[in-house]
C-alpha cells in the first residue's frame, strides 16, 4: 500500500515539470507592487485547468482559492504565496530572464507562487486524504508599504472560512536547494521608514555667514539617529536605524535649501518601537532648532514584527523531517528583515519558514541584486513541504 509520504513525492515528480515552467513563465513577466493583473490573470488560468474554485479581486489583483477535501467545515489550514517584484533591471542572463525591462523577481516571488501552485496540484489530487479546507492565498504587494497582506487581511481573505493556520515560505540562498530552515517564536523584526526633510537657508557656497546649510544639520541629525542603536543594544533590544538615502541637489559652490533624507528603523519589541518614533522626532526637532534649521519628520509605520506560532512551527519542523530527512532541516537565527506575512501571524498561528534555493557549493548572490538566481530543484522542496505540512495539519483524526 503506498503511504501518504510516496503520494506526495510521486505527484511532486508528477507536477515539477508543470511547476517550472510557471516559475519560468512568472520569473520572465514580472510585475511591480499591485500592479500584477498579468500575474493574477496567469494564476486564475492556472487553478482553472486544475478545477479549483477561486475569488478574484481581493486588493484588485489578489486571489484566494480553497481545495475541499472530506467534511470541508470541519478546519480550514491556509498557504500563502507572494506574487509582486521589484524595480530592478535583471543581468543574469537567463533564457527566461524578465521581458519588463527594471523589473525583476530578485526576491523569488516567483518561486513562492509557482510552489503554492505546485502544492494546490498535489492537494487537489489528494483532496480524499484529508478532512477540511485549504485555503490558497495568492498576495500582491508583499515589498511596498502598507502591505498586501494587510488589504488582503482587511478584504476578508481570512475569511469565510477562517483558517486555523497558515503557512509561509520565503526563498534563502543562504541554503542549498533541498534544504529549509525554521525558528519559533520571534523571527524577524518590525519595519518602519524615515522620511525627513531638513530645511535650511541655501545660498552661495563661499558665503557661509549668510546661509544655513541643510547638509551640515542632516549630517548632524544622521550621527544623533546612530546613537539609538546603541541605547537600544544597551537595553537588550535588537535595534537597527540605517540611512540609506541623502539627496542635497547642491552643488560645488551652490548649497541647496533643503536636504532630504530616508531611512529604515528596525527593532522586535513593539513598546521600544514607538518610543524610538518618538525619539527620533525630538532628535530632528532638537538638532534643527540648536542649527537654526527645522525639520519636516515622517516615521511611517510599516509592518510588524514576524512571530512563528511556537506548536505550529515546531509540528512544521517535525513534520518536514519526516519529508525530507533531518539533515535537511536547519535552525534559523532571528533576522531584522521585515516581511508582510507577520499580520498574519497577528491574526492566527502562522508559520514563516525559509527554503533552500543555492546550488550546491555555488551560493548565489544575495536577494534583491540582479544576478540573483536559484535552483530550480528548491521547488519540489516549495511544493511538497507545503502541501505535506497542510496534509498533517488536516489528517484525518
Amino acid at each position: 500500500m503506498t503511504s501518504l509520504k510516496e503520494k506526495v513525492l510521486e505527484l511532486t515528480n508528477k507536477f515539477f515539470p508543470n511547476v517550472v515552467e510557471q516559475r519560468r513563465h512568472l520569473h520572465a513577466n514580472p510585475e511591480l507592487s499591485f500592479k500584477e493583473f498579468e500575474t493574477s490573470d496567469y494564476i486564475a488560468k492556472q487553478l482553472d485547468l486544475l478545477g479549483i474554485p477561486y475569488q478574484r479581486g481581493f486588493v484588485e489583483t489578489g486571489i484566494v482559492a480553497h481545495i475541499y477535501g472530506n467534511n470541508p467545515k470541519s478546519k480550514t489550514f491556509a498557504i500563502r504565496g507572494d506574487m509582486d517584484a521589484l524595480p530592478i533591471h535583471e543581468n543574469t542572463g537567463l533564457d527566461f530572464a524578465s521581458v519588463n525591462k527594471g523589473v525583476m523577481h530578485a526576491c523569488g516571488h516567483d518561486v513562492h507562487t509557482s510552489s503554492v501552485l505546485g502544492a494546490a496540484a498535489i492537494l487537489n489530487e489528494l483532496r480524499n486524504e484529508f478532512d477540511g479546507t485549504v485555503k490558497l492565498i495568492f498576495q500582491p504587494g508583499e515589498e511596498v508599504l502598507p502591505g498586501g497582506a494587510s488589504l488582503m487581511i482587511k478584504e476578508g481573505a481570512l475569511e469565510n472560512p477562517q483558517p486555523e493556520g497558515i503557512i509561509g515560505q520565503h526563498v534563502y540562498p543562504q541554503f542549498e536547494a533541498g534544504t529549509v530552515g525554521f525558528r519559533p517564536g520571534m523571527y524577524m523584526a518590525s519595519a518602519d521608514e524615515i522620511h525627513l526633510h531638513v530645511n535650511g537657508i541655501g545660498g552661495h557656497a563661499a558665503e557661509p555667514y549668510r546661509i544655513t546649510n541643510p547638509i551640515i544639520i542632516a549630517s548632524k541629525i544622521i550621527l544623533e539617529l546612530q546613537k539609538i542603536n546603541e541605547i537600544g543594544k544597551e537595553k537588550d533590544i535588537p535595534t537597527i536605524i540605517s540611512i540609506g538615502f541623502v539627496e542635497g541637489l547642491g552643488a560645488t559652490n551652490v548649497v541647496p535649501n533643503q536636504v532630504y533624507i530616508q531611512g529604515t528603523f528596525r527593532t522586535l519589541n513593539e513598546e521600544w518601537r514607538f518610543k524610538v518614533h518618538q525619539m527620533i522626532s525630538d532628535i530632528c526637532h532638537s538638532v534643527t532648532a540648536e542649527m537654526g534649521g527645522s525639520v519636516d519628520v515622517d516615521v511611517r509605520v510599516g509592518y510588524p514584527f514576524l512571530e512563528n506560532d511556537i506548536n505550529l512551527t515546531e509540528r512544521s519542523k517535525i513534520y518536514a523531517i519526516e519529508l525530507l530527512g533531518a539533515e535537511n532541516v536547519k535552525d534559523l537565527d532571528i533576522r531584522m528583515g521585515g516581511e508582510d506575512f507577520s499580520y498574519y501571524t497577528h491574526h492566527l498561528p502562522g508559520c514563516f519558514y525559509r527554503l533552500g534555493t543555492s546550488e550546491p557549493n555555488n551560493p548565489s548572490t544575495g536577494l534583491h541584486t540582479p544576478t540573483f538566481m536559484v535552483d530550480e530543484n528548491a521547488l519540489k522542496v516549495g511544493m511538497s513541504l507545503l502541501s505535506w505540512i497542510a496534509l498533517q495539519e488536516l489528517k484525518h483524526v
